[in-house]
């Protein structure tokens, strides 16, 4: 569940940009038409369980393997290639996967390792260590200072970023937050029609800009009617078109830097699209050149059988998968759990 963050920095008095001719909320018709279109939320708590068995299905070749080499007790050169072959097939990348084949050398050698129970035992104790339980994984969703939480959500389109956004902003709502959403990507109209879509269905509101308005002014926007409002999160949807843009990351950027003339930002959510794999990473690090990212939401986690994306991810960002989306439901965005994940990847 969410939790309170640090207090934030103070920002500095700078004079702000006059956009209010740029972006307007989005009111709903009326507060009992609203009211009568309210989705029921699923709590938060114990997603993750719920969908585990979806993620299990596709995901438990891999353990069926690896608990089938370990089981039999001593393994003879073969069988270890075939091991770490396993893991690599699983896309956990190869710096993960020797430090993962060092340490299961070591204890296979040092612990009577007889039986799949004992096997599994042992695997999970060190996937899951590899995946860094000691992490923060808290959303920072709480208001401080007399402002808002702001969290910026970024990624590549197609990624399923602004689907994410609506997501992510059922479980806040869910957990109890009242929360804005700040349509900053202003270069695909859908994108703000999808998120306003969203955001009726939970009741919170939207600041949108008319169509190629300045990313960063509706952003402005977004945060100063969230202070207005007394808002307790703020979640802005950006652009994202190709990483090889230049022109994108300065507009990011720009974005944030706007922001911060406002408020803080807490959060910077990165959506990957856990079917890319290699791909993937090489836009999360260019992202993570622009803006400091300070979490990863993981989507179509259910969809690939290479889920061992996770552990490179984190490995090459040094930043935590906050949240793993495990299918097309409006519920089925779940805080990541690394004993919970490591048991649907072992099945």
């Amino acid at each position: 569940a969410p939790e309170p963050a640090a207090p934030a920095p103070s920002v500095p008095e700078v004079s702000e940009p006059s956009v209010s001719e740029t972006s307007v909320p989005a009111a709903s018709d009326t507060a009992a038409s609203a009211v009568s279109r309210l989705d029921t939320i699923d709590p938060t708590e114990g997603r993750l369980d719920r969908l585990r068995g979806r993620l299990a299905r596709s995901q438990s070749a891999v353990g069926k393997s690896l608990l089938g080499l370990l089981g039999g007790g001593d393994l003879d050169e073969d069988s270890w290639e075939e091991v770490e072959d396993t893991l690599l097939i699983a896309d956990i990348g190869s710096a993960t996967t020797a430090e993962i084949m060092r340490t299961l050398r070591e204890q296979m050698a040092s612990r009577s390792i007889r039986t799949e129970a004992d096997a599994r035992a042992l695997l999970r104790e060190i996937l899951v260590a590899q995946l860094h339980p000691e992490f923060d994984r808290s959303i920072r969703a709480l208001p401080h200072d007399g402002a808002p939480a702001v969290l910026l959500v970024v990624g590549v389109n197609g990624t399923g970023k602004t689907t994410t956004t609506g997501k992510l902003a059922r479980v806040l709502v869910a957990d109890g937050r009242r929360v804005l959403l700040g349509a900053a990507d202003t270069f695909r109209a859908a994108a703000a029609d999808q998120l306003q879509t969203w955001a009726e269905r939970v009741g919170a509101e939207v600041v949108r800009g008319k169509e190629a308005a300045d990313p960063a002014a509706v952003a402005f926007d977004a945060v100063s009617k969230g202070i207005e409002n007394g808002v307790d999160v703020v979640l802005v949807d950006t652009a994202g078109r190709l990483h090889t843009k230049s022109g994108l990351m300065d507009e990011l950027s720009k974005v944030k830097r706007v922001i911060e003339k406002r408020a803080h930002v807490d959060d910077v959510l990165l959506v990957l699209d856990a079917t890319v794999g290699q791909n993937g990473l090489t836009q999360a690090r260019v992202f993570a050149e622009i803006v400091d990212i300070t979490g990863v939401v993981l989507t179509k986690l259910d969809g690939t059988a290479k889920g061992g994306i996770v552990f490179q991810v984190q490995r090459e960002l040094g930043v935590p998968v906050k949240l793993v989306g495990l299918g097309e439901g409006a519920d089925d965005l779940a805080p990541f759990e690394p004993g919970a994940f490591v048991d649907a990847l072992l099945g």
